[in-house]
């Protein structure tokens, strides 16, 4: 109803409770790094402004930081697709073209958090106290790392 307060655990996006937690991933998609979790109706901008955005920066000089379409605006070196103009026009071809190849880069990306959700299922559907759900996260890091003979 308008006018109620709403849950901060709970995302309009899924329409359901949770977290949200950031990720960091090689240039192959390998995970290196996840955020505390914040609750799931903090936006992934806002949440990355918080959490990747201040230790990313000096990175992206050298080297570009691929994102999807959540994370526009998020500043010089994070490069986000372009939106389909709101008017009914179309994007031009390069515009297009620019944003065919970054989803093709990115889904590196998105392996990186399959090999974290798909592996570990708990990290799913987790009864856990949201404030918990970090803690579960970096562990499932670490077994992923484990795994990958990254550490002994």
């Amino acid at each position: 109803m308008k006018g109620e307060q709403i849950d901060a655990w709970y995302a309009g996006k899924t329409h359901d409770f949770g977290g949200n937690v950031q990720a960091l991933f090689e240039p192959g998609g390998f995970p290196i790094w996840t955020s505390e979790v914040d609750p799931g109706g903090v936006v992934d901008i806002e949440a990355a402004r918080r959490h990747v955005l201040p230790a990313a920066y000096p990175a992206a000089r050298t080297m570009p930081i691929l994102a999807d379409p959540g994370y526009q605006g998020a500043g010089h070196g994070i490069h986000t697709p372009f939106k389909q103009p709101a008017d009914g026009n179309v994007l031009s071809i390069n515009n297009r073209t620019y944003n065919t190849l970054l989803r093709a880069l990115r889904c590196l990306g998105e392996r990186g958090f399959a090999l974290l959700v798909e592996r570990w299922k708990t990290l799913q559907q987790t009864t856990l106290s949201p404030n918990r759900i970090g803690d579960l996260v970096r562990a499932a890091l670490v077994l992923v790392h484990f795994e990958h003979g990254r550490i002994s």
